[in-house]
């Protein structure tokens, strides 16, 4: 790689973290102790990424939680594996019951849009293949810190008040009793700086790690959640939590500048982070603040949305293959749509928003990328009684339509946002990266990939450059520290371009890079949110 550690053009004034030994690098600053206190204790990569995940479920779970979805890319011994931990829709749940019971689309909140959580069973998995700690031992910090309780951080403490205010207004107020009960004890949410604990956070957690997730699937756990859905007129049963398994999947990637991008293949949106690099790579990008780069870049992410929107969904069920829409044949074509002004986004046929990220490595060589998600916020706005278990609402991306390809089917697992991501060149891994936010996340990949590639930046000004986001027609937000000038000739092309004040809604991201010559490890970490890197 190469950059200038001391070259920051940003704002922020931060400067990447250097250390050999490990790093690991999120959004809240005590988990990321958390990871690096197993890495100490004699845990690898995977341990870390695994206690600084369970971690976050107690100290972010306004982005995810116990019963949430996990995806990981894992570097070990020379090889990347890819795991997908999301569930899939329940068995007895399907287009025609919910339409029968007045539903027109797939609601945001309540107990219709609860998926099976497979974020414990991703946890179980990544210790058992790759782990050199137990379950047990990962979880601890995860156990110790809501038991005795922390102190949350100001961004924390900002999404925890608005999820509240969301949940009084649109919840179900009979199946929602416990989140407030959980959540906002006494009838008011914590603010910055108080202390907040969850003893049955850390009793479903300690049997978690005992049972390697099993109870969680078919033990005590899985009885409650089962009682608490069935009580409530929800779909997820006993007999959908235990016939979960995560799955092991190859990665898919595209060749970009000399390096390779890779990403988990469907059902999650990392194809299309793929999908408009590949087009981009057609262009020659010498200079940053450039209106065509930035117009090329904004028409491509719209054609790769398009065709991810209309095709992605469990791979299984997809009407075109990952190949074709990766072809380079395809990319040409599709390139052919990019001209000089802004054009609304249309799908092509190549046949022709609550998430935590997190990146550890260690003084080996392994190194881990790792998303996990309630997917908006807290997720449905339910908790299991006595249990800590915030449930995920992962479901509402399903279609109601039956000729859409993401329709909603029993046991099918839907569209998923989350996308961790990983840079190699040659056979050597340069390292994880990741953006979490919705569908902020291929915008933010792509995002990352150019200005360490195409712009060679350091990590932390690779994550601190002002981002833009593309969210539907010719409709794009822009930071506040986006240059006036380009934002003014971008509309010029017939972009809708519009200032955004509230930095949250352009993700938060963190990166890890390794130089292969001498193992030094290279940090860069989200200065849009609460995190930190923490490295020896």
């Amino acid at each position: 790689m190469n950059f200038d550690p001391l070259y920051q053009p940003y704002p922020s004034y931060r400067v990447p973290v250097y250390a050999k030994q490990g790093m690991v690098a999120t959004s809240q600053p005590l988990a990321a102790q958390a990871g690096l206190d197993v890495l100490k204790k004699g845990g690898n990569a995977i341990d870390a990424a695994i206690a600084t995940a369970a971690a976050l479920t107690v100290l972010e779970p306004t982005s995810n939680g116990i019963g949430g979805d996990a995806f990981a890319l894992v570097w070990t011994e020379g090889k990347l594996h890819g795991l997908n931990a999301s569930g899939p829709a329940p068995q007895g749940i399907s287009i025609e019951a919910l339409q029968a019971a007045g539903y027109t689309e797939m609601p945001k909140l309540g107990v219709v849009p609860v998926t099976v959580p497979g974020a414990p069973a991703g946890w179980a998995e990544l210790s058992r293949r790759f782990g050199r700690l137990t379950l047990a031992e990962a979880l601890e910090p995860a156990i110790r810190y809501a038991e005795k309780g922390y102190p949350l951080a100001p961004g924390l403490a900002r999404h925890w008040a608005r999820a509240a205010e969301i949940y009084a207004r649109q919840g179900d107020a009979e199946a929602g009793r416990a989140w407030f009960e959980t959540f906002a004890p006494g009838g008011r949410v914590p603010a910055a700086g108080e202390m907040w604990r969850s003893p049955d956070h850390a009793a479903t957690l300690r049997q978690i790690g005992e049972s390697e997730a099993r109870d969680f699937y078919e033990g005590e756990l899985a009885e409650r959640i089962h009682s608490f859905m069935a009580e409530h007129g929800g779909y997820l049963t006993r007999e959908d939590l235990k016939a979960f398994q995560p799955e092991w999947v190859d990665p898919i990637s595209v060749s970009y500048r000399g390096y390779d991008v890779w990403e988990i293949p469907p059902n999650g949106q990392g194809l299309i982070a793929l999908a408009a690099l590949n087009l981009l790579k057609g262009y020659d990008f010498d200079e940053k603040e450039s209106v065509l780069a930035y117009h090329q870049q904004l028409e491509a992410m719209k054609l790769a949305f398009a065709d991810g929107e209309k095709y992605i969904t469990e791979e299984r069920k997809m009407g075109v293959t990952v190949e074709e829409l990766l072809s380079e044949a395809y990319a040409e074509e599709r390139r052919k749509l990019i001209g000089d002004t802004a054009r609304a986004p249309e799908a092509g046929d190549p046949r022709a928003s609550g998430t935590v990220y997190l990146a550890t490595a260690d003084g080996e060589g392994n190194m881990v990328s790792f998303i996990q998600s309630n997917y908006m916020g807290f997720g449905s706005g339910l908790v299991v009684p006595g249990t800590g278990i915030a449930l995920q609402n992962r479901g509402h991306n399903f279609s109601l339509d039956p000729n859409h390809a993401n329709a909603l089917e029993p046991g099918k697992r839907t569209y998923h946002t989350i996308i961790p991501g990983f840079l190699t060149r040659g056979s050597e891994a340069v390292g994880p990266f990741g953006v979490m936010g919705g569908f902020m996340q291929p915008q933010g990949h792509v995002q990352l990939v150019m200005n360490t590639i195409d712009y060679h930046l350091n990590p932390q000004a690779a994550l601190d450059s002002p981002r833009w986001q593309w969210t539907k027609g010719k409709t794009i937000l822009v930071e506040p520290g986006f240059p006036q000038h380009i934002a003014q000739a971008l509309a010029r092309k017939g972009h809708d371009i519009q200032v955004a004040v509230d930095p949250s809604q352009f993700g938060r991201g963190q990166i890890i890079w390794r130089n292969p010559d001498n193992g030094v490890l290279c940090g860069g970490t989200e200065t849009r949110a609460d995190g930190s890197i923490a490295a020896w």
